[in-house]
Parts: C-alpha cells; structure tokens; sequence
C-alpha cells in the first residue's frame, strides 16, 4: 500500500509544505544567483526518471555559463576530466549553494509533477544509460529521488559502483520506515555538510562504465 499509494501522497503533502513555508529561500537564493551569476537562474536538464522515461529537472545555477563549447564536447568523449572543468566554472557561490545543498530545492517541483519522489536513486546523465549493467539499470525501477540511499551513504565520496549497488538496494528494500530514516539522515548531513564532493575537486567525474567493461 506504501508503494502504491502513501509514498505518492507522502511527496505531494511534504512538497507543497516545503514550497509553501520556504517560498522566501526560493526567493533570496533566485535574487542571489540573479546577481552572482546572471541568466537564467534555474539550471535545466535532460534527465532519465523511472523506466529509463527522459524528464526536465530543474535546479539553481551554480557554475557560470559554458563558454568553451569544444571543451565540453571532448569531457563528453571522455577526453577530459569534468571535475578539471567545472573547477574552473564553480565560483565560491556556487559551492556554498551545493554545500548547502540549496541548488537542489527547485526538484521540489519535479516531485509535484510526479516526475521524481522525495526518496530515490538520483537521477543522472542521459549519456549513463548505456554504461550501467543490467543490474545497475534496475535503479530505474523507482522513480528518482531528491536524495536517496546512495547520498546518506556516502555521496560524492564512494565510487561509482558503490553509489549503484546502494540505489538497486534501495529499490529492493524502500518502506516508508527507509524513506524517513534517509531524509533525516540527509537532515543531518546537509547541516553537517558531509560527503559534498571528492577531496580536492569541484565535482565527481563522469560514470563510463565498469571497471570490468
């Protein structure tokens, strides 16, 4: 019935309080990153939800504008290391933004649209899909999440494989006892600010396979 029914209305009802008694945060960090970062104000993305199907998510900006368009082609062929070039896009805004974990707050409307849930795998690159094994691919069974099993578990600070096996755990697992044992635990580690990223790097490297491919 949880999953079914409760874990649904549990989104829409905690979405809307978040949107309804924070709307003035929504507010301050839009007018923020108006001023720190320009247009647009919200990032938004291509992004596969539950069963592989591609949605919009939306987020605030926090690295500049791409300027070099060549060297984001050769980060997609693999040619570059994306963590080497968003180190040079991340300004000292922006990290406090994902530190906070305040970039992430407009998905709160992805999870109205029904698009993605409170609790779930995160959902990633669009250019991950043929990498996963058919195993990693089962993440996919439950719609993403604004946080997840994977992100009180470690985050940005497990690899990659770690990060998969913990979302198929998730999905074989998750009740409404999981889901809010893992909202408070991200409770606690947004005002701990634990496990943001890899020491010594702006963001993790993109997912191009196993390690046994």
């Amino acid at each position: 019935m949880y999953k079914k029914v409760f874990k649904r209305l549990i989104d829409i009802l905690l979405a809307l309080t978040i949107l309804i008694g924070f709307w003035w945060v929504y507010l301050i960090v839009g007018i923020l990153v108006k001023l720190k970062l320009g247009s647009p104000i919200l990032f938004k993305q291509q992004r596969p939800g539950k069963n592989g199907k591609i949605f919009t998510i939306y987020k605030f900006r926090s690295m500049k504008n791409i300027q070099d368009v060549e060297e984001e082609n050769l980060i997609r062929q693999g040619k570059e290391r994306r963590s080497t070039y968003d180190e040079k896009r991340l300004t000292e805004f922006g990290k406090l933004l994902r530190l906070l974990s305040l970039d992430e707050i407009p998905e709160v409307w992805n999870v109205l649209k029904g698009d993605m849930s409170l609790v779930g795998p995160r959902p990633l690159l669009i250019d991950y899909l043929a990498h996963y094994s058919p195993e990693q691919a089962r993440r996919h069974d439950v719609k993403p999440g604004i946080t997840g099993w994977a992100q009180v578990n470690g985050r940005d600070s497990i690899p990659w494989e770690e990060k998969f096996r913990l979302d198929v755990e998730y999905v074989d697992n998750y009740s409404f006892t999981m889901d809010m044992k893992i909202l408070l635990l991200t409770i606690k580690k947004v005002f701990l600010r634990e496990d943001t990223s890899p020491e010594g790097e702006a963001t993790v490297d993109d997912f191009r396979g196993n390690n046994l491919e």
